[in-house]
């Protein structure tokens, strides 16, 4: 390891000049991260290199830690054990004005007196540009998001939406090196939300920008992240490719989390599960004689009316049921099917509940496909 150097003005560890070095360019890494708040461990020794120009969605229920993890590497929160890296070098002990990392929060914490055209140019006027590298910047900021027209409006004049546009241009109006968006948009209406996601994820492929994002809001973090980081109780439980997450998850806790799956806890004797008297054929691999929680998405299942029972490979599978309630959701149909007094998620896409002709309280047949489950030891991953 080679000695300290001013980063910044900031002494810091220069780790050697290696290849591995070399490759990292100005990635931020996270080493053995850890947040204590006397014996409560919010952030438990997690580690993460996320590369330049990713978008990294930090994904969660509240009081997980990924906030945490947020201020940590902004430096609003000091480090307990571990190490932040960015461009090679430690940043734990550096200020957070000097780690030239934007922040969009919530709140969106725009300068209620100050015009749109002046909340841009505030961060570069505190870096001392000049005058006419201020203006051509914030012309630019203003056209990327569609409000040059608004320019001279005060936050109370706009909608909730085009505040956090403002909020959102502002940090990035200084090029900061890494941006972090701490849940921007979970105060916003959905149609807002969803146009809002769409603008931030196209202007991060504009702008090539290292993007950091926390929500609790999967359906948000599968739309826009290039990988995904599913925290649980201070760990990261899985990090991986949204569709990796979602069809691939590693244990029982991100199949419940991320998305919507049916649970079933039984017995497995090879490829064989009993769930009470009844006995489910799996195709996943794992241990031949265990204690298990099955999980299968509702996408998976399929339905049948009873009168027109289908020919299924595995007829062990094949149960009966009955719709309690149907839930219409546009392009798919949601059913909540009674099987043996559990309620199973089925949903079927709108064009086959018309063929079918289904409707609340007809009885039907289940029929779940080996290949579909999604098999996990008893109790592990917090469910």
């Amino acid at each position: 390891m080679a000695g300290q150097i001013l980063f910044l003005g900031i002494p810091c560890i220069e780790l050697s000049t290696s290849k591995r070095g070399a490759e990292m360019g100005r990635d931020l890494r996270l080493e053995n991260l850890t947040k204590r708040y006397g014996t409560l461990a919010a952030v438990d020794h997690v580690n993460l290199e996320i590369e330049e120009g990713e978008f990294i969605c930090f994904l969660g229920p509240s009081g997980c830690g990924k906030t945490t993890v947020l201020r940590m590497i902004t430096g609003f929160e000091t480090v307990t054990e571990g190490l932040i890296l960015f461009n090679n070098q430690v940043i734990n002990d550096l200020l957070p004005k000097k780690r030239e990392f934007g922040i969009v929060f919530q709140s969106y914490a725009l300068f209620p007196n100050m015009t749109v055209e002046e909340n841009i140019a505030f961060g570069l006027k505190m870096r001392k540009m000049p005058k006419k590298a201020i203006a051509e910047r914030v012309d630019v900021m203003l056209d990327m998001i569609g409000l040059s027209a608004w320019r001279g409006l005060y936050p109370a004049q706009l909608s909730g939406g085009q505040q956090q546009r403002v909020a959102l241009v502002r940090a990035l109006a200084p090029d900061p090196q890494v941006l972090l968006l701490d849940e921007p948009l979970s105060a916003l209406d959905a149609k807002i939300r969803l146009r809002l996601r769409a603008e931030i994820k196209k202007l991060q492929q504009e702008l090539k920008k290292t993007m950091i994002h926390v929500t609790h809001d999967q359906e948000e973090a599968l739309s826009i992240a290039d990988r995904v980081v599913v925290m649980e109780a201070g760990q990261f439980r899985q990090v991986g490719r949204p569709i990796d997450i979602y069809k691939n998850p590693t244990c029982s806790f991100v199949a419940d989390f991320v998305g919507t799956s049916n649970f079933f806890e039984g017995r497995r004797t090879g490829d064989t599960v009993t769930i009470g008297k009844r006995k489910i054929k799996v195709m996943q691999n794992g241990p031949a004689d265990e204690s298990v929680s099955l999980a299968i998405r509702p996408e998976n299942v399929e339905v049948f009316k009873r009168a027109a029972p289908p020919e299924v490979e595995e007829k062990m599978n094949l149960v009966s049921g009955k719709i309690d309630v149907v839930v219409f959701q546009g392009a798919a149909v949601r059913l909540l099917i009674n099987m043996d007094g559990e309620e199973i998620i089925a949903d079927i896409i709108e064009k086959d509940f018309e063929q079918q002709s289904l409707k609340q309280g007809d009885e039907v047949m289940l029929y779940f496909p080996p290949e579909a489950f999604m098999v996990f030891p008893k109790g592990e991953g917090g469910k």
